[in-house]
């Protein structure tokens, strides 16, 4: 099976998140909150994501990438554990992201992270970003290190 095979398949909460109209997100929980900076949606993730926490991180992702050429930043930096059952909510949420014509970048600079993507595959799909863009000072115009326009 690739990375993405499972990720176009239909989910529970497709028809609720594909309502642009829903211009609020989901309320935060243990797992995930998501904010606005700038002209971001960043969805914070935190602890450990598996099995049993995907679905809490799934729903802020599916309302994130509801609307048309949404710009997200999936903030990894307080993420104690990551397994497959994350990287497939990522892969789903990047798929849907890139067919409303955005896209979805990952924020974290630790190495665990990006040996798990590369593990999987999947270190070409995502742009890995140290910070925010405009919250640390340290990313050019368009989010990439050392890029100042």
């Amino acid at each position: 099976m690739t990375p993405d095979a499972d990720d176009r398949a239909p989910h529970p909460t497709e028809d609720l998140a594909a309502d642009s109209s829903r211009s609020v997100p989901p309320p935060a929980n243990t797992h995930a909150r998501t904010r606005r900076h700038g002209p971001f949606t960043v969805v914070e993730v935190t602890g450990e994501i598996d099995l049993a926490t995907a679905a809490l991180v799934t729903e802020h992702l599916d309302a994130a990438t509801a609307r048309p050429e949404s710009d997200v930043l999936v903030d990894l930096r307080r993420v104690d554990f990551f397994d497959c059952s994350g990287l497939r909510v990522l892969c789903r949420a990047e798929t849907r992201a890139r067919y409303r014509g955005g896209r979805l970048r990952l924020v974290s600079d630790a190495p665990r992270i990006r040996r798990l993507l590369r593990g999987a595959g999947l270190l070409d799909r995502f742009a890995l970003l140290p910070g925010i863009p405009a919250e640390e000072g340290t990313l050019g115009k368009e989010g990439v290190p050392g890029e100042d326009g």
